[in-house]
């Protein structure tokens, strides 16, 4: 599973976002972005944040590294901003920690990118059905002139859905996704390459392997996933299912 830190000082809040996410410090001396377990949108995002990313980097792709941040109750007593205050203690227990990445800045299309790389961005937001990666939000960042992958929260939808049971994989497998607005939309045509190139890398192994790295504190049961190995197990079965399809992919026929 992610590696465990303990956050010693609150920073700053990123008030970009909607969740409010935060600039910590740890106890590896490592600083973090850290988005919160008592956010809005509640722990599903943090497993999303974790599985793309990971798959990000089986596929070649650059993310930040992850960790698990533990979150002690002293940290938000002395917090005055009271809409932190509220977070942090809400946020008590463990969040995700994003690797900071100090002096880097946001995508704008002026950097070079290869038709590769941007149609592996592509096949990924295709694959994870991630709805956050226009030219309002591209939730990209040029770092030492590479480009860097980050905020998966808005993927993998289909968990949002599952309080009624976590059977229906079959329709995630043939949930077409839109192109439209993507930032890297221009560089479709590599997508057949791209295609040829990731698919051999990603199996049910991989996507078991990958569920490793959540938490079990982060995945909360539901019907017919009550345990975390269950709901982990489900997590497989949805991927492996969209794997075996091509609708999603954009210019595939249906």
């Amino acid at each position: 599973m992610l590696e465990k830190v303990s956050v010693t000082r609150y920073v700053t809040p990123l008030r970009e976002g909607g969740s409010l996410p935060g600039i910590v410090e740890a106890d590896d001396l490592g600083t973090y972005v850290c988005k919160f377990r008592g956010a809005g949108q509640g722990t599903r995002v943090l497993v999303a944040e974790v599985i793309v990313s990971e798959l990000a980097r089986r596929i070649g792709l650059r993310t930040p590294r992850l960790v698990g941040l533990d979150l002690d109750a002293e940290i938000a007593r002395y917090e005055a901003d009271e809409e932190v205050q509220e977070l942090l203690t809400k946020s008590v227990g463990l969040n995700l920690g994003v690797d900071f990445l100090p002096g880097s800045f946001g995508y704008d299309g002026e950097m070079a990118t290869t038709d590769a790389e941007a149609a592996s961005v592509i096949w990924l937001d295709a694959f994870t059905a991630n709805v956050d990666r226009s030219w309002k939000n591209p939730n990209l960042l040029v770092w030492h002139g590479d480009l860097w992958v980050i905020d998966h929260g808005a993927s993998l939808y289909f968990h949002h859905g599952w309080a009624g049971g976590v059977s229906d994989h079959d329709r995630f497998a043939r949930q077409p996704w839109d192109i439209t607005a993507h930032v890297m939309e221009q560089r479709r045509s590599a997508l057949p390459e791209a295609d040829a190139r990731i698919t051999p890398l990603l199996d049910r192994t991989v996507f078991t392997e990958v569920l490793e790295q959540v938490p079990d504190a982060w995945l909360e049961p539901v019907p017919g996933a009550e345990t975390p190995d269950a709901l982990r197990a489900a997590y497989v079965d949805f991927l492996t299912a969209r794997l075996a399809t091509r609708i999603w992919l954009p210019g595939t026929p249906s």
